[in-house]
């Protein structure tokens, strides 16, 4: 009688399976979910770290341009070439105390009307 009992007792309950399967869906849920926030996130670097390399070759290029420049200091703003023309740049002056020196901005703003995002770069140029 004791191994009749023995065997109708081993082995997992339905119950126990039930649950079992219920707490690795929860952990797979939770990573599913953690994963797809880590690609959003990763997207959005991307195109951070893209708009400050168009935002640095544009203020370098002001850089080359300054010299010898004397008068014209004109706001300037344009659509990025193919593949980037997601991206948007614009370029404004402003004076300093020092008559030779103006403060340049660079903007890159990428993104649609009502969600813009953007990266900032300001420099001093001396004509």
């Amino acid at each position: 009688m004791t191994a009749a009992k023995r065997s109708s007792q081993q082995g997992f309950t339905l119950l126990e399976v039930m649950i079992a399967l219920a707490l690795v869906a929860i952990a797979l849920i939770a990573l599913l979910s953690l994963s797809n926030r880590s690609i959003v996130v990763q997207e959005r670097l991307q195109r951070e770290t893209q708009a400050t390399l168009l935002a640095q070759q544009i203020m370098s290029q002001e850089n080359v341009l300054a010299t010898g420049r004397s008068s014209n200091w004109q706001q300037q703003s344009e659509v990025f070439d193919e593949p980037f023309q997601e991206y948007r740049w614009a370029v404004s002056y402003e004076d300093t105390i020092i008559p030779q020196v103006k403060q340049v901005t660079v903007s890159v703003v990428w993104g649609d009307k009502e969600r813009n995002e953007q990266v900032s770069l300001v420099s001093f140029l001396q004509n």
